[in-house]
This record gives structure tokens, sequence and C-alpha cells, in this order.
């Protein structure tokens, strides 16, 4: 039997996105540009809620097409505060439609959101080396400094825990524990 992180319970979805997705790097601003969408609906509820809600999301906020959300009119915010199959909580479905606006602005900045992500920890995955549950943190310096920059710029609910599980789904940081068969010898 395979040896995972403290945190992964016995449900096969969670397993799953353990072992094929979470501290896997991604580079692809769709794909960047969902996590940071479901991290951000994650806020004060459980990881596997937002898991078990994914594919909702991902018909609800039309495949995470951030130019599409980008100009979403109040008649799909409505609709979107109908659809019991995600989380209708209303200043999270409206940060998804600022953050897509917001993320299109440092995509033309930057080049590609990818490239101002990655340039946090000079475009290589910081490599933890924890033993336990406790060693992990809600939070790095990174985190801090990420967060403090997406909020100037208007993003919402990106707060340095927040950050920081997104730099851990994303790659950006791997927390494999040692003891994980996902950590890198």
């Amino acid at each position: 039997m395979k040896q995972r992180c403290f945190w992964v319970t016995d449900s096969k979805l969670y397993q799953e996105y353990h072992d094929q997705e979470w501290g896997e790097p991604v580079y692809d601003d769709k794909i960047l540009f969902e996590f940071l969408i479901l991290e951000t609906f994650q806020a004060g509820v459980s990881w596997i809620t937002i898991l078990n809600k994914r594919e909702n999301f991902r018909k609800a906020f039309d495949n995470f097409d951030y130019q599409k959300i980008a100009k979403y009119p109040e008649s799909k915010f409505n609709e979107l505060m109908q659809n019991a199959g995600i989380i209708r909580n209303k200043l999270k479905i409206r940060s998804a439609i600022t953050n897509a606006q917001l993320f299109i602005e440092i995509q033309k900045e930057f080049g590609s959101f990818s490239k101002f992500l990655w340039s946090y920890v000079d475009n290589t995955p910081i490599i933890n080396q924890f033993k336990s549950r406790e060693e992990v943190p809600a939070t790095s310096k990174i985190s801090d400094k990420l967060s403090k920059d997406l909020k100037k710029r208007g993003f919402k609910f990106t707060g340095s825990t927040i950050m920081y599980a997104y730099m851990q789904a994303v790659g950006m940081v791997n927390d494999h524990t040692k003891q994980c068969f996902k950590y890198p010898n």
C-alpha cells in the first residue's frame, strides 16, 4: 500500500488528486487560473468539498476560461448564485470575475501569468524536507510576498494562507512529506 502525505483521506478522489496533481509543477495559464479559482473558493471549506464540486465548477465557469469569466454580465453572476453545484458565495463569485480580469492584466504585463508567478521561486520548485504534519507551514515569506502583490493589484481571496496552498497545488512548493511515495528522492 502506498504511503501518502498525512492529509490524504481514504477518498479515491483525494488520493488521485494527491498522486497525480498536487505538487506537480504547472506552467499552463489555463490550469493556473483553474487552481486560483478553486483555491479562492476553498477559503473556509475543506479541499475535499472543492474536489467533489470541481466538475460542477468547470461547467458553471465555462471550463475556467478566464477570457469569458472576465466579461461575465450580471445575468451570469445571478445564474451562478442559483447554481447549487458550486459554492454560492457572492463575494467569491464576484472575486472570480474580478480575478479573471486582473489575471489578464498580469498576462499583458509579464507575457503570461506563469512567468509572473514562477518568478517568485526563480522558476524552480522549492522542495521542502518535512517529516511531519507539524513541520508543514500554512504560509511562507514567499506566499506573504505573493499575496501582498496580488492584493495590491486588486485580487480578492488571495491571503497568504490561500497563496501557500496555491503554491503547493501548482508545484511551486513541493511539500510531500519524506515518508510519502511522491517525495522526490
